[in-house]
């Protein structure tokens, strides 16, 4: 596996870790789930080069400081609440994290269940409302 040779991200003690390996972490939006997660890239079998992400690490529910807790209505969307919550319906993927999923729809498709809408992960505050 090679380093990809997209847009990188400026020399930051990750960058600099992973260069000499030939791992160059990409410039995503710092809103995207991917921001600070590496790429690398593969020769597949016929020569393709293809960019592959690395695994992104998903924290752990406990490192959410939450603002609020939701109680899911039928017909909620995780897109509508994250607009609702967080000010933009494609940081759904924040809740997720936060309420220890990988598929959306599983935080939407019980009317009753109880959710979390957290600060970042790693960022201290918040209290159970």
């Amino acid at each position: 596996m090679n380093g990809s040779r997209g847009p990188t991200l400026p020399n930051t003690s990750l960058s600099a870790l992973l260069a000499p390996l030939g791992i160059v972490a990409q410039a995503y939006p710092p809103d995207s789930r991917y921001y600070g997660v590496v790429t690398t890239t593969a020769t597949t079998a016929s020569g393709q080069t293809v960019t592959c992400l690395v695994r992104r690490v998903v924290p752990q529910p406990s490192s959410f400081a939450t603002l609020q807790t939701v109680t899911i209505r039928d017909g909620d969307r995780i897109d509508r609440l994250a607009a609702q919550y967080l000010g933009d319906p494609l940081l759904y993927w924040r809740i997720c994290d936060a309420n220890g999923v990988l598929r959306p729809d599983e935080l939407t498709e019980t009317p009753g269940l109880t959710i979390n809408i957290t600060m970042p992960a790693g960022i201290p505050g918040g209290t159970l409302a």
